[in-house]
């Protein structure tokens, strides 16, 4: 059987490797700076922080393509749909910057950081991150968080892990099975996402995060991602335990986001 997951790791290793070219032949760049520890990163929103109210947190995402689906959105404004967002209660937003299959864009994530700056909503870098040099990337265009997904990263979530604490910069650990939980928790992940799609072959099943959610320990931050179509699964998802629903297709189909994040919220 075919792994979807393949190709898109190959792509990031080569992008991983053009970004390392550059950052070679650009010694004073930021980035380079960052991780040499030279540059510190101020004025982080805190990811975990936004996640832990009492109600359900909703990070919502911007995303226009997705390898399942095709094009989902158009999305010419990016700055526009993260402010509706954040007026319609977000609590965290997400941003896809993979360019090859999600049509996301590393400036969408500099454009709505900077966009955003007074506002007190956190914003995660949605990639498949491999790399150091991608952590970094990732703080210098405005990212308060990165993802992490146990099932590309395997044993080194821990090191991605250590990387990013040291660059001052928060991690959602995503997982979906019992072991990538496990090693998701000896890595240390203070915030773990259980996906309900099955990246190999890009299935979803809402149950998963429902099967998982117990056995998450008690003071980790958990987020329940993918198939959330409806507000209703967000609120069980919420009865069941889990602080926090992100959502991407039903927001960017949908033709009052703002609405759909209110009833997820249950207000």
């Amino acid at each position: 059987m075919t792994n979807r997951l393949d190709p898109i790791i190959d792509q990031k290793k080569r992008e991983i490797a053009l970004l390392q070219a550059f950052l070679q032949a650009h010694p004073e760049h930021a980035i380079v700076q960052l991780l040499r520890g030279n540059l510190l990163r101020e004025g982080r929103k805190s990811f975990k922080q936004a996640l832990q109210g009492p109600n359900l947190s909703v990070i919502a995402e911007i995303k226009r393509k997705s390898p399942s689906k095709g094009d989902l959105a158009r999305i010419s404004d990016p700055i526009a749909l993260a402010q509706t967002y954040i007026a319609g209660g977000a609590d965290a937003l997400s941003i896809l910057t993979d360019e090859l299959f999600f049509n996301g864009k590393l400036a969408d994530l500099t454009s709505v950081s900077l966009a955003c700056a007074n506002s007190s909503t956190p914003i995660l870098r949605k990639d498949f991150v491999l790399d150091v040099s991608q952590i970094a990337q990732a703080v210098v265009a405005g990212a308060d968080a990165i993802l992490a997904i146990v099932a590309v990263l395997g044993k080194e979530t821990r090191t991605i892990l250590n990387a990013a604490k040291a660059m001052g910069i928060e991690v959602l650990v995503e997982v979906h099975t019992e072991a990538e939980l496990n090693l998701a928790l000896e890595s240390g992940a203070e915030i773990i996402g259980v996906n309900n799609r099955d990246l190999t072959t890009f299935q979803v099943d809402s149950g998963r995060a429902f099967d998982l959610v117990a056995l998450i320990s008690k003071g980790i931050i958990s987020v329940a991602e993918s198939g959330i179509r409806e507000a209703q699964l967000a609120r069980d998802y919420h009865q069941a335990g889990f602080d926090a629903v992100l959502i991407g297709e039903a927001l960017v189909t949908s033709v009052v986001p703002e609405q759909f994040i209110g009833a997820c919220r249950n207000v």
